[in-house]
């Protein structure tokens, strides 16, 4: 265990969620592949996909998101979108809310973030998911997704994977890239949510303004997943997407 995580651990192996706000700064600038104190260092499916992070601990980051956007990023995106002429697709008053609490945050981070601790994995799981996100909730799409990610359990589900010598060296070499790695994955996942905007005759050093929310979900859901595994990514991803949802319910029904 490295010293920093040594020394910001409290007896008890956990951390403070201050402690934890340090180690996302740290890792914004130096992203590595550790775990957060007190978590187990296997590849077995229970460490991947249950972390034990208390309900609380997500909600308090969902909520540096929902402050960072409404103070700050989401005034700026919507600024961008109004002076270049963007319009939404989705009127937010029909928004499928379960799409948007369990399918998209399931779809998107298996494409986005979990090959992020699984490399080789990802050369077909990231292909494998891009029909669910192109064609939605049906049927077929939801079987396909159960049997992709129970394919990519497989080799998790002694608690290890066995690495021969080249597979080694690849991965000291991924460790070594990691870093553009997860933020070029931040930066892909933000640019793949312009397809949500009428773009009309933005400028093209415009587009980014309008995706900042999403770049910056995209930077700590990416950091929770490495930190504490994909289960804890997916389920910061649907309560960070549950809060503007709830915002708008809210307001259609005082209006109503």
């Amino acid at each position: 265990m490295s010293e920093m995580n040594t020394t910001m651990a409290t007896p008890q192996g956990k951390m403070r969620f201050r402690q934890e706000l340090a180690d996302f700064w740290h890792f914004l600038r130096q992203p590595d592949l550790r775990r957060l104190p007190g978590r187990r260092a296997s590849s077995g499916l229970a460490s991947d996909w249950w972390s034990g992070i208390p309900f609380g601990r997500l909600l308090a980051w969902a909520a540096v998101l929902w402050l960072l956007n409404f103070i700050a990023l989401g005034p700026l995106a919507v600024l961008a979108a109004n002076s270049g002429g963007a319009a939404h697709r989705m009127d937010p008053t029909a928004i499928p809310w379960l799409t948007a609490i369990l399918w998209a945050p399931l779809i998107e981070e298996m494409l986005f973030r979990y090959g992020l601790r699984r490399p080789r994995q990802a050369l077909w799981v990231c292909p494998a998911m891009l029909p669910p996100l192109l064609w939605g909730v049906q049927g077929w799409t939801v079987a396909w997704v159960v049997a992709v990610i129970l394919l990519a359990s497989l080799p998790l589900r002694r608690g290890h994977i066995k690495r021969s010598g080249w597979q080694m060296d690849w991965r000291r070499y991924y460790r070594w890239r990691f870093g553009w790695v997860y933020h070029l994955s931040a930066l892909i996942f933000a640019a793949v949510h312009l397809n949500n905007f009428r773009l009309a005759d933005v400028p093209y050093w415009m587009l980014p303004l309008l995706v900042l929310p999403q770049w910056s979900a995209g930077l700590v859901v990416g950091w929770m997943r490495v930190r504490r595994g994909i289960g804890a990514a997916m389920l910061l991803h649907g309560i960070f997407n549950s809060g503007p949802i709830l915002i708008i319910m809210l307001v259609l029904n005082r209006a109503g």
